[in-house]
């Protein structure tokens, strides 16, 4: 029978290094994972890709902080040689890779529409063609959207527009790759509590998302917590491996489709 579980699993987690990733990975350490290969963009959260290898080694796996921009498919490349090189080919690869911009269609510039397309879906590609070359037979992998691909709202064009590609790549990956046994998935959390969101939305549009979901008043922010997502992620990439090419809404009620 094949095993499902994540003791004694190798994991690779893009965007690794703090907020949704970094909690991530701390907890599949503690759930048993061996060895985590912790991805960071650049200079800047260096410090925070290093502060969860050491809090990844505290809960018992092995960890290594690798930096790439995954923007170009040479970083992806280099991203999982190094990780493999490490630790061997990974069971588990999640990418939680994302860029928010909130601005209307009419004001945005050609370099801001190429970046957000580089940042959401680009990477997202690359990381699944990489992952499925890499992963493990019976491995998991799971992509961070968001749920705004199940909303009807201006401002977000560039944001849920360049992650709205990752829905058909997932569907796309989980029929190539699965002979081998791998599950492929993507996640779409709801507004999260982290400073991406805080530094795309005015108060008065923070105190809406706030209010707008229908769990919002049993949420610690009224927002989607990264810890409400954690454990939909280590469902996916263990026993919940039988859902495959789906997108998932986790949002408390915020939005569907």
């Amino acid at each position: 029978m094949t095993d499902h579980t994540i003791a004694g699993k190798t994991v690779l987690i893009a965007g690794g290094a703090k907020n949704l990733g970094g909690l991530l990975a701390r907890d599949l350490a503690a759930h048993g994972a061996k060895a985590i290969a912790i991805h960071y963009n650049s200079a800047a959260t260096a410090a925070a890709a290093e502060a969860t290898v050491a809090a990844v080694k505290a809960g018992g796996a092995e960890a290594v902080a690798f930096q790439a921009d995954l923007t170009h498919a040479r970083g992806v490349e280099q991203l999982f040689a190094d990780a493999i090189a490490a630790f061997g080919r990974p069971d588990i690869a999640v990418n939680t890779v994302g860029k928010v911009l909130k601005k209307p269609i009419l004001d945005i510039s050609e370099a801001e529409y190429d970046e957000m397309s580089a940042v959401n879906a680009k990477s997202a590609f690359f990381f699944l063609k990489e992952a499925g070359k890499a992963v493990n037979d019976n491995g998991k992998i799971v992509t961070l959207v968001t749920s705004l691909l199940g909303a009807f709202t201006p401002f977000y064009a560039s944001y849920a527009g360049t992650k709205a590609p990752v829905e058909h790549f997932t569907r796309a990956a989980a029929k190539e790759f699965g002979a081998r046994g791998i599950s492929v998935t993507a996640i779409g959390p709801g507004p999260m509590d982290t400073p991406f969101f805080y530094g795309e939305e005015s108060p008065e549009a923070q105190a809406y998302h706030k209010s707008a979901g229908a769990l919002s008043a049993f949420s610690k922010t009224g927002l989607t917590d990264i810890e409400d997502i954690v454990p939909y992620i280590r469902f996916l990439v263990s026993e919940g491996w039988w859902m495959t090419g789906q997108t998932i809404l986790v949002n408390g009620g915020y939005t569907t489709k």
